[in-house]
């Protein structure tokens, strides 16, 4: 990176990132603090494409997207890498662009045989989630549609997460070590929280598909985030920022780290630039 750099991409992590967390809740308040709006609206005066990219599904993502007001232009919708990269879309309307499928079952069966009593979910697009049993209050966007674990993963899917209340976060990182299965890519959230997804995939390469698109590079993207989710992005892009409540892992990842994302954090990263 040289001394005349900035960024023409910035990759926003949502919950964690621009989005506080609640107190003692597995959710994050859906507002965006003022001082991370105009930092946002600063980048994209200056031409930067700003992406959102999450583990959320899409339907997660929009309202966040309308909520920094992106697109600036209705004939050049925004992008939005959701589902930890399985899924890249432009919005609105929601056009899905690229999209990764595995078959689960395996993976789901050998999780379920350490953790029997273990919450399912997959994506139901445009409408929330199909899960074997509902998820705790604020964990999930969208409709919760109960249905049988067999049929949940009976077809490709994009990515599957599997929740244990009553495990630890621990729990799921000696859980995933020990499985080791191929094929299968692992993330483990704060809490008891595993998201299976195609190998390969992340939001590194959701957002190499976006770039690509742009004419752009890696090296031209700013990428922010919180979660072990977000260690393949900030690794990848060329200046990967970690905000300053996250876990070591993800510290050790980045080029550098800001603030917490109760000091709006995000924010004062972009001030740097804009």
């Amino acid at each position: 990176m040289t001394g005349d750099w900035t960024p023409r991409v910035v990759a926003l992590d949502i919950d964690g990132t621009l989005l506080k967390w609640i107190d003692g809740a597995g959710a994050t308040y859906e507002e965006i603090p003022p001082r991370v709006h105009a930092a946002v609206q600063r980048a994209l005066d200056a031409g930067a494409h700003v992406v959102l990219s999450s583990g959320r599904s899409v339907h997660g993502m929009t309202r966040i997207a309308d909520l920094l007001d992106l697109p600036r232009d209705p004939d050049d919708p925004a992008w939005i890498v959701a589902s930890n990269g399985a899924v890249v879309v432009r919005y609105p309307p929601i056009e899905v662009v690229h999209e990764e499928t595995f078959d689960a079952g395996p993976a789901v069966q050998r999780v379920l045989e350490r953790h029997p009593t273990a919450l399912v979910a997959v994506e139901e697009r445009g409408v929330g989630y199909r899960v074997s049993a509902p998820f705790p209050p604020g964990e999930l966007t969208g409709e919760m549609i109960q249905t049988d674990l067999a049929e949940l993963v009976s077809v490709p899917v994009s990515r599957v997460i599997v929740r244990d209340p009553d495990a630890t976060a621990d729990d799921f990182l000696e859980l995933s070590a020990e499985l080791g299965l191929h094929g299968i890519n692992y993330v483990v959230g704060w809490t008891a929280w595993l998201d299976l997804a195609p190998v390969g995939v992340s939001k590194a390469s959701g957002l190499q598909h976006v770039v690509d698109r742009l004419g752009l590079t890696a090296a031209d993207v700013l990428a922010i985030g919180d979660g072990r989710n977000d260690v393949e992005m900030l690794r990848w892009a060329g200046r990967g920022v970690a905000m300053g409540q996250a876990v070591q892992e993800v510290l050790d990842a980045a080029d550098a780290v800001t603030d917490p994302v109760a000091d709006d954090g995000a924010a004062v990263e972009m001030e740097r630039w804009w």
